[in-house]
């Protein structure tokens, strides 16, 4: 039987680069909290206009942020988003993010690439 083929690694060279297209589709259920267009005001969660690159917790000023988000220290490259993407509240004990994260690193790596757009 092929049972458990599913978990073998692609090699290197088979796979696919992150796709920021694919990335703005799977970006939907972050849109239920976050913003991403300049103008548009934060929501539950920060406007990510302009997230990629920026120190954790800085650019919305009127946003009320977690103090251990503030402390955290952390600037979102693709580590850290990628990190706090699979789980934010094992990445920052104290975070008001409420979201259970997402397992698959290819969507991830998607959702990275259309943020770093975000510009």
């Amino acid at each position: 039987a092929m049972i458990g083929l599913g978990a073998v690694a692609l090699p290197a060279q088979a796979q696919v680069a992150a796709d920021p297209v694919m990335g703005q589709k799977q970006f939907g259920q972050c849109s239920i909290c976050h913003a991403v267009d300049k103008a548009k005001p934060d929501g539950l969660g920060p406007n990510l206009f302009g997230v990629y690159g920026s120190k954790a917790a800085t650019r919305r000023a009127k946003f009320n942020f977690s103090p251990a988000l503030k402390a955290s220290k952390l600037t979102w490259d693709d580590a850290t988003l990628d990190k706090w993407i699979t789980d934010p509240a094992a990445m920052v004990k104290g975070t008001n993010m409420h979201f259970m994260g997402v397992a698959r690193k290819p969507v991830r790596a998607n959702v990275i690439a259309y943020l770093k757009t975000l510009k």
